[in-house]
């Protein structure tokens, strides 16, 4: 551990995490991953919202591999099912079983304005909880079919 246990999700996310507009492209999203060096991008609406999320994985297997024109795909076209999220406050606990029960290994971290401030990954977790609970988190997704968000 790292930086040692964290009590909150806000002591644990990444901060300033930045989404990709949904009616941008799948191809601005794609050049924005590799800028930022990321998988996974929060796709937010006009109003600032959370509206999905859009892997590295959702361009190619959905949309190029379907044949889809990454320049004339809008990212909100693959803001679909349920976006995991978790209030900055919550504890790193509460974010640990919302992990292993979903099985996702991302969550979304939303400030008290509904207003997405970070994401807290695997990574994370491994970095800010006991080795126990890593496992657990780990396990937990493993036996589960992913959800990629």
């Amino acid at each position: 551990m790292a930086d040692g246990p964290a009590g909150t999700v806000r002591e644990a996310m990444h901060e300033g995490c930045e989404c990709i507009g949904e009616n941008q492209t799948l191809l601005d999203a794609a050049k924005r991953m590799a800028e930022l060096d990321v998988g996974v991008l929060p796709i937010c609406g006009d109003d600032d919202r959370l509206k999905g999320m859009l892997t590295d994985r959702d361009i190619v297997v959905k949309a190029l591999a379907q044949g889809s024109d990454p320049a004339g795909t809008s990212c909100g076209e693959f803001a679909q099912g349920t976006v995991h999220w978790i209030a900055a406050d919550a504890s790193l606990d509460e974010a640990l079983r919302m992990m292993r029960e979903q099985a996702v290994k991302r969550l979304c971290v939303m400030d008290d304005n509904k207003r997405l401030t970070g994401i807290i990954t695997e990574a994370d977790v491994a970095t800010h909880a006991s080795e126990g609970k890593t496992g657990e988190l780990v396990e937990a997704i493993a036996a589960k079919p992913p959800q990629h968000f």
